[in-house]
């Protein structure tokens, strides 16, 4: 157990996509809501190495000065190594000296902000705010505090964007000069604001052509593709979702956090009331053996590289050939095998889900 995922779930507003258990920021249920945190952690975190550790939400950015400071005192009951990854979730709007002050003091040396878009149009639909020169400035602010590692998201695929905007999107990310990119295409979530006003997809061969356009672009700008939806320079790969696709056990913590432990999955309750009383576990399932191959199998083609053979026999003492029907799929080329790895083509990677429902 070598990753840790905190989620904090308030917010100064909610988006209109967001299904991530969140709710609007109110110092009460702060407070509460930190010390059942503390609670939970003290209860069953075990004491391991730590080399990764992400602050997720809602919005972690939006707690106030005293909040951040005891989520960050709750937080050193960690054992970090000394070259652990720490990441902070930020709101562009949120940035400030204050925060950038306490989250340096914290031991923050990665950070993730959410841009989705630079388009007006794009922001109306998401409702959010996001201005080019302001989060320039801001960056170079973070940088100059010594938190070179800075990922940037980008939403794609929203209801009425054209190629056009997207690709604009892209130049103006990469100009920021990032050292990883995540890119996401729109879902429109039951319970969101979008799927309330019968927001629709847009066309299939559209999202395509998006998909395609930020490989290349990113791929030409000097990015690694190294999973599905993420892009890197060399080096700066994300160590906690490496270990989400490589199958590896973590900790999740807060409201509707999932985690990995013991061979169990588990996932936290979404209720806040429910969790601020100390019920914090909403389901535990234990993963059978098969379960435990199928998930390795699932997430590890998730990456460009896709999955060690080697590795997969060592850890469960199979050949992953005689356990799935990756023959067929090397025949029709849905898969390839090279350097001892199985692997979808990038080519394909848009039909993943597809080519899995063939495998299991």
């Amino acid at each position: 157990m070598e990753a840790v995922y905190i989620h904090i779930p308030f917010c100064k507003h909610i988006c209109s996509y967001c299904d991530f258990p969140k709710v609007l920021h109110i110092d009460s249920f702060v407070e509460d809501y930190l010390e059942s945190l503390q609670r939970e952690i003290e209860n069953n975190y075990d004491g391991e190495r730590i080399k990764s550790i992400y602050i997720g939400g809602g919005t972690p950015s939006c707690l106030t000065k005293k909040e951040r400071i005891k989520l960050f005192r709750i937080l050193e009951i960690f054992n970090r190594t000394p070259d652990c990854e720490y990441t902070f979730e930020i709101n562009p709007s949120d940035i400030d000296e204050d925060l950038l002050d306490d989250i340096v003091d914290g031991g923050i040396n990665r950070v993730s902000i959410g841009i989705e878009s630079f388009d007006f149009e794009n922001l109306k639909i998401l409702e959010r705010e996001t201005d080019y020169k302001d989060i320039e400035n801001k960056l170079n602010l973070i940088k100059k505090r010594g938190i070179i590692n800075i990922n940037l998201d980008l939403m794609y695929a929203i209801p009425g964007e054209k190629l056009s905007v997207l690709k604009q999107d892209l130049k103006k990310l990469i100009k920021l000069d990032p050292t990883h990119i995540s890119t996401y295409s729109l879902i429109i979530e039951n319970n969101t604001k979008l799927n309330n006003d019968n927001a629709q997809y847009i066309d299939e061969e559209l999202d395509l052509k998006m998909y395609n356009e930020i490989r290349k672009i990113l791929k030409k700008a000097g990015y690694k593709h190294y999973e599905v939806s993420n892009f890197a320079k060399e080096g700066y790969e994300s160590r906690h979702n490496l270990n989400y696709w490589n199958n590896a056990e973590y900790y999740g913590f807060g409201l509707g956090a999932a985690g990995y432990k013991a061979g169990f999955r588990y996932t936290n309750t979404k209720n806040l009331h429910e969790y601020i009383d100390g019920n914090h576990q909403a389901e535990s399932l234990l993963m059978t053996y098969k379960e435990q191959m199928d998930n390795e199998l699932m997430l590890g083609l998730r990456k460009i590289e896709g999955v060690d053979v080697n590795e997969f026999y060592d850890k469960y003492g199979e050949n992953i050939q005689d356990v799935y029907p990756i023959k067929e799929l090397l025949e029709s080329k849905e898969l390839i095998y090279k350097s001892g790895h199985i692997f979808i083509p990038e080519d394909k990677i848009y039909i993943m889900n597809e080519i899995l429902i063939k495998l299991i």
